[in-house]
């Protein structure tokens, strides 16, 4: 067994889901490609298996759920929900003759056979618990939870439906109808009644969310731009209007609507910096205790929740302090909210994930979990409990249940893997900073063996660069596997005798507003490689480091910044590895939008232009020499296989050494667990023959 299969042979838990009544969970769970739905419930919360998908045959599953009595489980199985576009078609990275679909699947909580509901996506549970609907394009679908009878169409619209939300009675349903320009909050009552359009405009509205009485329906409206098709200043995932506005405000509001009047009213609307855009991709909003409204903001230069008790109201900052709020959910009363934060007492905290309560009319928060160990993804079990995933340095994610008086933490039994992990081999990062050029302080963890080489400037480098651009890393395992992946790989590298830096550039959310949209970044000037080169420095400052071996990488927008440093840095970085990188941002597409919305534009577009292909690694060939691997596949959804092959080609007409690692058919999210083990393998490999071995870049 490979040092990377050791490393990585844990069950990684995601789509943590609780039902209303009955203590019970589930979730989501991938143990070396083998993607399952498992559950407990109280009072012993053991786990135990409802699927027995038995191979790694790149099919996730996303979308788990459990009816209001926790009788049923539904789940959606295949797809690429972690892609930026084309995340609800199928995926094939196995490359069978005859691909798997898309497909809404439920089971027994007590046990039995998954049964097949129907091709379909996004699953939304019907109150009485005993049908579901999803849409499929502008047609809305019913079915019966068991599967016993085929989905029925419940209706069809104009555009993409989109955030299904029934009413607290089951009567009503609304959805978000998706124009492409703008978006209708829509309700549908029954087959002779025509859908009921809330306060149509030329807005984006969306993000229904019914009043626990089921009398009035909260919807986010974003002010209408042709030239936007996200919320929130600029990043770097926003393909199609990537150079346009990058950093204007994107303004948005809240309002209610009366579903008896139809009459909708504004409750609370953004101002116009950059700190009042909506939060990332949408932002947090529902109801609470009181009739309030809770929702998430950077008004005050954090990633904060407000309460908003009245119209027009000035609404109340909950969660005061230099941190930022992630994952949010309600206890059974809506009386107080449950997040994670990277707070807590210990000044290391600001690189971990606690979780805190805090009540839904005044800001009194307090810590619910805390100490070394990282907790996220919390969901409510009953009036006593919270389930959520815990995890440490060394102790690998784990689902959990935790009592909402502050009690201790108890981690669920897991059904018994092959092998026990080697909980002791991994080291504990420690957190470090470090001045950029301009003075910005970078933020990364540091890992370091003790078995390391006494000998002073003795030990090769290696600096990780994770994606995004915006999920922090931490001292510990990340929230996220594709991270979780990498995080494994520091500790294989750290085995090997590298010191390794994971550095959280500029961008990165946890850090504060400015930090995180920090100006001239990306394609708007590539500022965020400032913290790239003072952290190459920082390793090569280390008194254990030997200054001629550090080498670089990364994926994605990892993979972007590795390409640079190689690209304007080969003197400091002597080797990397790209994996499915951003290498030129003018690729063809995005000058045609461009060009399509200069109407709309009030800057100068051959500016932007002339700013964007400086920030590309691709407009700086001339100067890399440095070797390097080249890791993608060919079916990414969220960075074009085309990028790589232009650089390849402009990188041998330089004569630079390059390998490339190809993976047919497998996505940006790496959905094949031996693709990953290949990947992790590759990337060690190359970065041990140039920096230990001291290996020739010769092809021959």
């Amino acid at each position: 067994m490979s040092l990377i299969d050791q490393f990585r042979r844990y069950a990684f838990p995601t789509y943590l889901t609780a039902a209303a009544r009955n203590s019970r969970i589930a979730w989501a769970s991938s143990e070396q490609g083998r993607n399952n739905v498992l559950v407990a419930a109280a009072p012993q919360f053991k786990a135990r298996r409802l699927t027995d998908y038995g191979a790694d045959d790149g099919q996730e599953i996303s979308s788990v759920q459990l009816t209001p009595d926790g009788d049923w489980v539904v789940f959606v199985r295949g797809g690429d929900h972690g892609a930026n576009w084309s995340r609800d078609l199928p995926a094939n990275p196995r490359s069978l003759p005859e691909r798997a679909g898309v497909e809404i699947w439920s089971a027994p909580f007590a046990g039995g056979a998954p049964q097949r509901i129907a091709a379909g996506d996004a699953p939304c549970l019907c109150p009485n618990g005993r049908q579901l609907v999803f849409a499929n394009g502008d047609t809305v679908w019913r079915a019966p939870i068991d599967g016993l009878a085929e989905a029925s169409q419940l209706f069809s619209t104009r555009g993409r439906v989109e955030s299904l939300a029934w009413s607290p009675d089951g009567e009503r349903l609304a959805f978000v109808a998706n124009r492409h320009t703008h978006s209708f909050v829509g309700i549908y009552s029954g087959a002779n009644s025509p859908i009921q359009w809330v306060a149509p405009s030329i807005s984006r509205d969306t993000q229904p969310r019914w009043s626990a009485d089921g009398r009035r329906l909260a919807f986010v409206r974003l002010a209408s731009d042709r030239a936007l098709s996200y919320p929130g200043p600029r990043r770097f995932w926003d393909v199609q209007q990537l150079y346009l506005r990058a950093y204007e405000p994107k303004l948005w509001s809240i309002w209610v609507a009366d579903i008896e009047t139809g009459e909708a009213r504004k409750w609370w609307s953004s101002g116009r910096s950059l700190k009042d855009s909506a939060v990332d991709w949408w932002p947090y909003m529902d109801w609470a205790a009181g009739e309030r409204i809770v929702f998430m903001s950077y008004q005050d230069g954090w990633r904060h929740l407000y309460t908003l008790a009245a119209p027009e109201g000035e609404p109340e900052l909950l969660t005061p302090g230099a941190y930022s709020i992630d994952d949010v959910t309600q206890t059974v009363d809506r009386l107080y909210l449950v997040f994670s934060a990277n707070g807590g007492a210990d000044t290391d905290d600001i690189d971990r994930r606690h979780l805190f309560t805090v009540p839904v009319d005044r800001a009194e928060v307090s810590a619910l979990t805390s100490g070394a160990g990282l907790e996220w993804a919390p969901v409510i079990v009953d009036t006593e409990r919270v389930a959520l995933i815990s995890a440490s340095a060394q102790r690998p994610p784990q689902t959990a249940i935790a009592r909402l008086d502050r009690g201790s933490l108890q981690l669920i039994t897991l059904p018994q893997s092959a092998a026990p992990y080697p909980i002791n081999r991994l080291v504990v990062p420690r957190k470090v900073t470090f001045k950029a050029k301009d003075g910005t302080t970078v933020h990364g963890q540091l890992f370091v063996s003790n078995a390391l080489n006494a000998t002073p400037r003795s030990n090769p480098a290696v600096l990780y660069i994770h994606g995004g651009p915006g999920p922090q890393q931490l001292l510990g395992w990340h929230p996220m596997d594709y991270y979780s992946n990498d995080y494994c790989l520091n500790q294989a590298l750290a085995e090997r005798g590298f010191v390794v830096l994971a550095v959280n550039f500029r961008t990165d959310f946890s850090y504060g507003h400015e930090y995180q949209f920090a100006a001239a970044s990306g394609p708007h000037g590539a500022a965020d490689y400032q913290d790239i080169q003072a952290a190459g420095l920082y390793l090569q400052s280390l008194p254990q480091v030997d200054p001629a071996r550090v080498g670089v990488y990364g994926g994605s927008y990892g993979g972007y910044m590795t390409a640079l440093a190689l690209a304007h840095d080969s003197n400091l970085f002597k080797v990397g590895v790209d994996i499915h990188g951003v290498h030129d941002w003018i690729d063809q597409y995005s000058l045609r939008t461009i060009l399509e919305q200069r109407a709309y534009d009030r800057g100068d577009v051959q500016t932007m232009l002339d700013t964007a292909w400086r920030s590309s690694p691709a407009s700086a060939v001339s100067t890399w020499r440095s070797p390097v691997l080249f890791i993608s596949g060919d079916d990414d959804r969220n960075v074009s296989f085309d990028q790589t092959l232009d650089l390849i080609r402009r990188l041998e007409e330089r004569g630079v050494y390059y390998e490339a690692l190809t993976l047919p058919d497998e996505t940006h999210s790496l959905l094949l667990y031996s693709n990953i083990l290949k990947i992790s393998a590759a990337t060690m490999e190359f970065l041990e023959r140039f920096l230990i071995h001291k290996g020739s870049d010769s092809r021959g």
